[in-house]
């Protein structure tokens, strides 16, 4: 879980956690900051954010592809569904009335 610590004026700090790295991704990641001239610790942020949203993003058109349809598009589709089917006659509900 993460922990939220204060700072000095009394303001809270964003969450921190602990991660274990294997050696070779904490070179890589050591390596890719230098790069962009960030912080080890900025960069694993970066990194994990792109990683989040993509797989945000993955799972949120997954969700539309399944069924995910709108109320309008399944309105439709069982409109289009249905037979035609002719009236005979005036609806029994509707009272004409003649002047």
């Amino acid at each position: 879980m993460a922990t939220r610590q204060n700072s000095s004026n009394g303001k809270p700090k964003s969450p921190r956690i602990q991660v274990v790295l294997p050696e070779e991704l904490c070179d890589r990641l050591t390596v890719l900051a230098e790069r962009e001239s960030r912080t080890v610790s900025n960069m694993a942020k970066v990194l994990i954010q792109k990683g989040v949203n993509h797989l945000e993003s993955e799972q949120h058109s997954k969700n539309n592809k399944i069924g995910d349809i709108s109320t309008t598009d399944q309105f439709r589709s069982s409109l289009e569904e249905q037979q035609a089917r002719r009236l005979r006659g005036a609806p029994r509900r509707i009272k004409f009335y003649r002047p």
